[in-house]
């Protein structure tokens, strides 16, 4: 078992282009001997966004606190703290904060990405 805090680790900007005022703690990761899964807490501040981008991945989302958005090519879809969401692999997307306050959530992915190598 490991136990983690995350006001332990040290969050990271997000530097993709297209990126704003977020931020990114890479909780979980193979580094842990975690074999399957990467777990990683983001934050958004208000104005801020993550890149638009897509990947073969899937991934899932849980946000922890604030509100805001995904863009999807349907349109943006609200979201808020206790929400789910799942991204399928190749859905291009983007999460940005829609309030007043930081935008938190959790997101999953395979282990073996390019940002848990």
């Amino acid at each position: 078992m490991k136990h983690i805090s995350s006001s332990a680790i040290p969050p990271k900007p997000v530097t993709q282009e297209g990126a704003r005022a977020t931020t990114i703690r890479e909780l979980i990761t193979d580094r842990e001997g975690a074999p399957t899964f990467a777990m990683r807490l983001f934050e958004v501040a208000p104005g801020g966004a993550t890149p638009r981008h897509a990947h073969p991945w899937e991934h899932e989302v849980f946000v922890l606190a604030g509100k805001g958005q995904v863009n999807v090519a349907e349109g943006p879809v609200a979201i808020e703290a206790g929400d789910a969401v799942l991204i399928s692999p190749e859905e291009e997307h983007q999460f940005a904060n829609a309030g007043e306050q930081v935008l938190r959530f959790l997101c999953l992915i395979p282990v073996k990405q390019p940002c848990c190598r």
